[in-house]
């Protein structure tokens, strides 16, 4: 038996359009993100999904709303957030230019997409992936053990980690990554 995990990032936000670190602070959807958000649910409406995992995070929540429209089978929403995006810490909520205009061009880079350099007070993209692989270390034998195809509303950053885990990217690929508001990536599994 196969199972199916189905990964997107939550649509647009107010942060996002503004180019303003979010983090683990909550931001809205834009209209352009609930057009994503229903984008996603319009192209996942042939599948079947048992169980949905979000962040705690209201644009996680609100795509996945979006999403599970078409799917009264999915018997359970669950939220962790390990799936939930970086901390930027303390540019949180803080817009890129005035990060950049702070520091420079180089440190913004730096922070904004090096690997393991976090920001003051935040998550490195390392730290991130190792929060997610522990998700994924649970989600397989959940998905087994529950015959469940699973639907998960994720984050930019939390999603490289499960791209590369499961598409065996290299660091450097993960980290060039955009991640699209508007689709989704299908991985699968023997149950």
């Amino acid at each position: 038996m196969k199972l199916h995990i189905y990964l997107f990032r939550h649509g647009q936000t107010c942060f996002n359009r503004d180019k303003r670190f979010t983090g683990w602070m909550d931001s809205k959807l834009t209209p352009k993100g609930i057009s994503d958000a229903k984008k996603v649910a319009k192209k996942l409406k042939g599948k079947k999904i048992d169980v949905a995992f979000c962040s705690h995070t209201s644009r996680s929540k609100d795509t996945l709303k979006e999403v599970l429209k078409y799917h009264p089978e999915c018997r359970a929403i669950i939220v962790n957030d390990k799936i939930i995006e970086r901390s930027y810490g303390e540019f949180q909520g803080k817009y890129h230019q005035a990060i950049i205009d702070k520091y420079d061009k180089d440190m913004f880079d730096k922070w904004h997409r090096a690997y393991d350099f976090p920001p003051p007070g935040g998550e490195s993209v390392k730290m991130v992936e190792k929060r997610v692989l522990e998700f994924i270390k649970f989600l397989i034998p959940f998905m087994k053990r529950n015959k469940a195809n699973v639907a998960i509303s994720a984050h930019g950053n939390s999603m490289r980690p499960f791209r590369r885990h499961f598409e065996k990217f290299s660091i450097s690929k993960m980290m060039a990554l955009e991640n699209p508001f508007d689709d989704y990536f299908e991985y699968t599994i023997d149950g």
